[in-house]
Protein backbone atom coordinates (compact mmCIF):
# COMPACT_ATOMS: atom_id res chain seq x y z
CA UNK A 1 0.00 0.00 0.00
CA UNK A 2 3.00 2.29 0.43
CA UNK A 3 3.33 2.08 -3.36
CA UNK A 4 -0.18 3.48 -3.84
CA UNK A 5 -0.89 5.74 -6.78
CA UNK A 6 -2.69 8.04 -4.40
CA UNK A 7 0.44 10.09 -3.79
CA UNK A 8 -0.28 13.39 -2.09
CA UNK A 9 1.36 16.55 -3.34
CA UNK A 10 4.32 17.55 -1.20
CA UNK A 11 3.83 20.30 1.33
CA UNK A 12 0.02 20.35 1.16
CA UNK A 13 -0.27 19.31 4.83
CA UNK A 14 -2.47 16.36 3.91
CA UNK A 15 -2.23 12.70 4.76
CA UNK A 16 -4.09 9.48 4.19
CA UNK A 17 -4.90 7.14 7.04
CA UNK A 18 -6.10 3.57 7.15
CA UNK A 19 -8.95 3.43 9.64
CA UNK A 20 -9.28 0.11 11.47
CA UNK A 21 -11.09 -1.14 14.54
CA UNK A 22 -10.74 -3.45 17.50
CA UNK A 23 -13.90 -5.05 18.92
CA UNK A 24 -13.86 -5.69 22.65
CA UNK A 25 -16.27 -7.11 25.19
CA UNK A 26 -18.03 -4.30 27.02
CA UNK A 27 -17.47 -5.08 30.68
CA UNK A 28 -20.12 -2.53 31.64
CA UNK A 29 -22.89 -3.91 29.43
CA UNK A 30 -22.04 -7.57 29.76
CA UNK A 31 -22.06 -9.41 26.45
CA UNK A 32 -22.30 -6.26 24.35
CA UNK A 33 -19.40 -5.63 21.98
CA UNK A 34 -17.77 -2.21 21.85
CA UNK A 35 -15.98 -1.06 18.70
CA UNK A 36 -12.89 1.14 19.05
CA UNK A 37 -11.47 3.00 16.05
CA UNK A 38 -7.82 3.72 15.30
CA UNK A 39 -5.76 5.03 12.42
CA UNK A 40 -2.34 4.63 10.83
CA UNK A 41 -0.64 6.61 8.09
CA UNK A 42 -1.02 4.88 4.71
CA UNK A 43 2.69 5.50 4.10
CA UNK A 44 3.50 2.95 6.82
CA UNK A 45 1.18 0.24 5.49
CA UNK A 46 2.59 -2.36 3.12
CA UNK A 47 -0.61 -4.36 2.78
CA UNK A 48 -3.61 -5.76 4.63
CA UNK A 49 -4.01 -9.54 4.70
CA UNK A 50 -5.98 -12.32 6.33
CA UNK A 51 -4.59 -14.01 9.41
CA UNK A 52 -1.76 -16.25 8.14
CA UNK A 53 -0.46 -19.49 9.55
CA UNK A 54 1.81 -18.57 12.47
CA UNK A 55 4.96 -20.13 13.84
CA UNK A 56 5.65 -19.69 17.54
CA UNK A 57 8.67 -17.56 18.39
CA UNK A 58 10.87 -19.01 21.14
CA UNK A 59 11.30 -16.82 24.21
CA UNK A 60 9.12 -14.04 22.82
CA UNK A 61 9.76 -10.81 24.71
CA UNK A 62 6.06 -10.17 25.36
CA UNK A 63 2.75 -12.03 25.33
CA UNK A 64 1.56 -9.58 22.67
CA UNK A 65 3.93 -11.28 20.20
CA UNK A 66 1.68 -13.97 18.74
CA UNK A 67 4.29 -15.53 16.47
CA UNK A 68 5.79 -14.97 13.05
CA UNK A 69 4.88 -15.71 9.44
CA UNK A 70 6.53 -15.79 6.04
CA UNK A 71 5.47 -13.07 3.61
CA UNK A 72 7.31 -13.25 0.29
CA UNK A 73 10.44 -14.72 1.92
CA UNK A 74 10.47 -12.19 4.77
CA UNK A 75 9.83 -13.37 8.33
CA UNK A 76 7.50 -10.89 10.02
CA UNK A 77 6.44 -10.88 13.70
CA UNK A 78 2.73 -10.50 14.46
CA UNK A 79 1.67 -8.26 17.35
CA UNK A 80 -1.75 -8.47 18.99
CA UNK A 81 -2.47 -4.74 18.94
CA UNK A 82 -5.44 -5.06 21.30
CA UNK A 83 -3.18 -6.08 24.17
CA UNK A 84 -0.95 -3.04 23.57
CA UNK A 85 -3.90 -0.64 23.77
CA UNK A 86 -5.47 -2.31 26.79
CA UNK A 87 -8.40 -3.98 25.02
CA UNK A 88 -9.82 -7.48 25.40
CA UNK A 89 -10.38 -8.26 21.74
CA UNK A 90 -13.36 -10.37 20.77
CA UNK A 91 -12.36 -13.41 18.71
CA UNK A 92 -13.61 -13.08 15.12
CA UNK A 93 -13.76 -15.58 12.31
CA UNK A 94 -11.91 -13.30 9.90
CA UNK A 95 -9.65 -10.79 11.69
CA UNK A 96 -7.29 -8.65 9.64
CA UNK A 97 -3.53 -8.25 9.74
CA UNK A 98 -1.98 -4.88 8.90
CA UNK A 99 1.58 -5.33 7.62
CA UNK A 100 3.68 -2.23 8.20
CA UNK A 101 7.17 -0.96 7.48
CA UNK A 102 8.77 1.91 9.35
CA UNK A 103 12.26 2.56 10.65
CA UNK A 104 13.34 -0.03 8.05
CA UNK A 105 11.60 -2.76 10.07
CA UNK A 106 8.58 -4.84 9.03
CA UNK A 107 5.97 -5.56 11.70
CA UNK A 108 2.41 -6.89 11.47
CA UNK A 109 -0.50 -6.02 13.75
CA UNK A 110 -3.60 -8.12 14.38
CA UNK A 111 -6.86 -6.11 14.44
CA UNK A 112 -10.56 -6.92 14.25
CA UNK A 113 -11.15 -5.28 10.89
CA UNK A 114 -10.39 -2.41 8.53
CA UNK A 115 -12.91 0.30 7.65
CA UNK A 116 -11.49 2.44 4.83
CA UNK A 117 -8.85 4.95 3.78
CA UNK A 118 -9.46 8.62 4.57
CA UNK A 119 -7.70 11.64 3.08
CA UNK A 120 -7.56 14.43 5.65
CA UNK A 121 -5.61 17.55 6.52
CA UNK A 122 -3.15 17.52 9.38
CA UNK A 123 -5.05 20.59 10.59
CA UNK A 124 -7.97 18.25 11.33
CA UNK A 125 -5.77 16.11 13.57
CA UNK A 126 -5.77 17.28 17.16
CA UNK A 127 -2.80 16.67 19.40
CA UNK A 128 -3.90 14.58 22.41
CA UNK A 129 -4.30 16.54 25.60
CA UNK A 130 -1.76 16.00 28.35
CA UNK A 131 -4.35 14.02 30.30
CA UNK A 132 -5.21 11.77 27.36
CA UNK A 133 -1.50 11.17 26.71
CA UNK A 134 -0.81 10.26 30.33
CA UNK A 135 -3.86 7.97 30.57
CA UNK A 136 -2.80 6.12 27.41
CA UNK A 137 0.92 5.83 28.27
CA UNK A 138 1.76 8.29 25.46
CA UNK A 139 0.71 5.72 22.84
CA UNK A 140 -1.52 8.19 20.95
CA UNK A 141 -0.08 10.89 18.68
CA UNK A 142 -3.30 12.37 17.33
CA UNK A 143 -7.08 12.44 17.53
CA UNK A 144 -9.36 12.95 14.54
CA UNK A 145 -13.15 13.00 14.28
CA UNK A 146 -14.43 11.08 11.26
CA UNK A 147 -18.08 10.60 10.38
CA UNK A 148 -19.22 11.21 13.93
CA UNK A 149 -16.69 8.95 15.66
CA UNK A 150 -13.36 9.49 17.35
CA UNK A 151 -10.34 7.86 15.73
CA UNK A 152 -7.07 7.64 17.65
CA UNK A 153 -3.81 7.75 15.67
CA UNK A 154 -1.42 5.35 17.38
CA UNK A 155 2.27 5.83 18.06
CA UNK A 156 3.31 2.49 16.62
CA UNK A 157 7.01 3.34 16.99
CA UNK A 158 6.54 3.57 20.75
CA UNK A 159 4.46 0.40 20.84
CA UNK A 160 7.19 -1.53 19.02
CA UNK A 161 9.93 0.07 21.13
CA UNK A 162 8.11 -0.92 24.33
CA UNK A 163 8.22 -4.52 23.14
CA UNK A 164 11.99 -4.23 22.68
CA UNK A 165 13.21 -2.45 25.84
CA UNK A 166 16.78 -3.51 25.12
CA UNK A 167 16.81 -1.78 21.74
CA UNK A 168 18.86 1.42 21.98
CA UNK A 169 19.37 3.50 18.85
CA UNK A 170 21.58 6.09 20.52
CA UNK A 171 25.36 6.18 20.74
CA UNK A 172 27.84 8.27 22.69
CA UNK A 173 28.85 11.22 20.49
CA UNK A 174 32.44 11.61 19.36
CA UNK A 175 34.38 13.86 21.74
CA UNK A 176 35.97 15.83 18.90
CA UNK A 177 32.55 16.53 17.41
CA UNK A 178 31.19 17.64 20.78
CA UNK A 179 34.09 20.06 21.21
CA UNK A 180 33.43 21.65 17.79
CA UNK A 181 29.71 22.03 18.47
CA UNK A 182 30.22 23.50 21.94
CA UNK A 183 32.85 25.93 20.64
CA UNK A 184 30.42 27.30 18.03
CA UNK A 185 27.49 27.29 20.50
CA UNK A 186 25.21 25.74 17.91
CA UNK A 187 21.44 25.85 18.36
CA UNK A 188 18.79 23.47 17.01
CA UNK A 189 15.04 23.21 17.11
CA UNK A 190 13.46 19.75 16.97
CA UNK A 191 9.83 18.97 16.13
CA UNK A 192 8.27 15.58 16.86
CA UNK A 193 4.85 14.62 18.18
CA UNK A 194 6.12 11.48 19.90
CA UNK A 195 7.12 12.24 23.49
CA UNK A 196 9.56 9.33 23.45
CA UNK A 197 11.27 10.34 20.19
CA UNK A 198 11.32 14.04 21.09
CA UNK A 199 13.02 13.24 24.38
CA UNK A 200 15.50 10.86 22.75
CA UNK A 201 16.50 13.19 19.90
CA UNK A 202 16.67 16.19 22.21
CA UNK A 203 18.93 14.38 24.66
CA UNK A 204 21.12 13.07 21.85
CA UNK A 205 21.73 16.54 20.42
CA UNK A 206 22.26 18.05 23.87
CA UNK A 207 24.83 15.34 24.64
CA UNK A 208 26.57 16.38 21.42
CA UNK A 209 26.76 19.98 22.63
CA UNK A 210 23.73 21.60 20.97
CA UNK A 211 21.37 23.98 22.69
CA UNK A 212 17.99 22.46 21.86
CA UNK A 213 14.50 23.94 21.62
CA UNK A 214 11.69 21.35 21.51
CA UNK A 215 8.34 21.55 19.69
CA UNK A 216 5.53 18.98 19.71
CA UNK A 217 4.43 19.56 16.11
CA UNK A 218 5.23 21.58 12.98
CA UNK A 219 2.94 24.47 13.94
CA UNK A 220 4.61 24.81 17.33
CA UNK A 221 8.04 24.76 15.65
CA UNK A 222 6.97 27.36 13.07
CA UNK A 223 5.64 29.64 15.82
CA UNK A 224 8.92 29.34 17.73
CA UNK A 225 10.97 30.06 14.60
CA UNK A 226 8.95 33.15 13.66
CA UNK A 227 9.14 34.33 17.26
CA UNK A 228 12.93 33.99 17.12
CA UNK A 229 12.96 36.00 13.90
CA UNK A 230 10.85 38.78 15.43
CA UNK A 231 13.11 38.93 18.46
CA UNK A 232 16.19 39.03 16.23
CA UNK A 233 14.79 41.97 14.27
CA UNK A 234 13.91 43.83 17.46
CA UNK A 235 17.50 43.42 18.67
CA UNK A 236 19.13 44.24 15.33
CA UNK A 237 20.29 40.66 14.82
CA UNK A 238 19.52 37.86 12.36
CA UNK A 239 17.83 34.50 12.77
CA UNK A 240 21.30 32.91 12.70
CA UNK A 241 21.97 34.36 16.14
CA UNK A 242 19.11 32.23 17.48
CA UNK A 243 18.99 29.14 15.30
CA UNK A 244 21.37 27.03 13.21
CA UNK A 245 19.24 24.08 12.07
CA UNK A 246 15.76 22.55 12.13
CA UNK A 247 15.27 18.81 12.72
CA UNK A 248 11.71 17.67 12.14
CA UNK A 249 9.55 14.59 11.99
CA UNK A 250 7.13 14.25 9.06
CA UNK A 251 3.96 12.90 10.69
CA UNK A 252 2.61 15.49 13.15
CA UNK A 253 -0.81 16.91 14.04
CA UNK A 254 -1.84 20.40 12.87
CA UNK A 255 1.23 20.89 10.61
CA UNK A 256 3.43 18.11 9.26
CA UNK A 257 7.15 18.21 8.59
CA UNK A 258 6.81 18.62 4.84
CA UNK A 259 4.62 21.69 5.27
CA UNK A 260 6.98 23.12 7.90
CA UNK A 261 9.94 22.60 5.55
CA UNK A 262 8.11 24.23 2.65
CA UNK A 263 7.25 27.28 4.77
CA UNK A 264 10.87 27.69 5.80
CA UNK A 265 12.23 27.27 2.27
CA UNK A 266 9.59 29.61 0.78
CA UNK A 267 10.55 32.38 3.21
CA UNK A 268 13.39 34.64 1.90
CA UNK A 269 14.66 35.31 5.44
CA UNK A 270 14.64 31.66 6.54
CA UNK A 271 15.35 29.58 3.44
CA UNK A 272 19.08 29.38 4.19
CA UNK A 273 18.38 27.45 7.41
CA UNK A 274 19.21 23.75 6.97
CA UNK A 275 16.26 21.42 7.51
CA UNK A 276 16.76 17.73 8.25
CA UNK A 277 13.79 15.36 8.07
CA UNK A 278 14.09 12.57 10.63
CA UNK A 279 11.18 10.17 10.28
CA UNK A 280 10.19 6.54 10.44
CA UNK A 281 8.67 6.74 6.94
CA UNK A 282 11.53 8.02 4.78
CA UNK A 283 11.25 5.28 2.17
CA UNK A 284 12.43 5.39 -1.43
CA UNK A 285 8.85 6.15 -2.44
CA UNK A 286 8.56 9.15 -0.13
CA UNK A 287 12.13 10.46 -0.30
CA UNK A 288 11.33 12.64 -3.32
CA UNK A 289 8.66 14.45 -1.31
CA UNK A 290 11.29 15.85 1.03
CA UNK A 291 13.45 16.84 -1.93
CA UNK A 292 10.50 18.65 -3.50
CA UNK A 293 9.88 20.83 -0.44
CA UNK A 294 13.60 21.60 -0.08
CA UNK A 295 14.81 19.39 2.76
CA UNK A 296 18.61 19.47 3.03
CA UNK A 297 18.90 15.91 4.34
CA UNK A 298 16.62 13.03 5.27
CA UNK A 299 17.25 10.09 7.57
CA UNK A 300 15.24 7.27 9.00
CA UNK A 301 14.92 7.06 12.76
CA UNK A 302 16.68 3.73 12.39
CA UNK A 303 19.78 5.80 11.49
CA UNK A 304 19.38 8.13 14.44
CA UNK A 305 22.83 7.25 15.78
CA UNK A 306 24.27 9.34 12.91
CA UNK A 307 22.04 12.35 13.61
CA UNK A 308 24.49 14.63 15.45
CA UNK A 309 27.19 14.17 12.83
CA UNK A 310 24.83 14.80 9.92
CA UNK A 311 23.33 17.86 11.59
CA UNK A 312 26.80 19.30 12.12
CA UNK A 313 27.79 18.65 8.49
CA UNK A 314 24.72 20.55 7.26
CA UNK A 315 25.63 23.52 9.44
CA UNK A 316 29.24 23.43 8.24
CA UNK A 317 27.98 23.38 4.66
CA UNK A 318 25.79 26.42 5.33
CA UNK A 319 28.72 28.31 6.87
CA UNK A 320 30.94 27.46 3.88
CA UNK A 321 28.31 28.71 1.43
CA UNK A 322 27.89 31.96 3.35
CA UNK A 323 31.63 32.57 3.74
Amino acid sequence: MSQTNILLESGTNELEIVEFFIDESDSIKGSTTRRNYYGINVAKVVEIIRLPVLTDMPDASNDAVLGAFDLRSEIIPLIDLSSRVGKNRVEEEAPKVIVTEFNKISTAFLVSGVTRIHRISWEDVEAPSRQVSSLTANSITGVVKLEGRIVFLLDLEKIVADLNPGMDLTETPDATLVAKIEKQQLKAIIADDSTMIRRMIGQMLEDAGFKVTRAHNGKSAWDKITEMRSQAKAEGKTIDDYLDIVVTDIEMPVMDGHNLTKRIKDDPELRHLPVLLCSSIITDTLFHKGVTVGADDQISKAEINTLAERVFKLIEKKHAENA
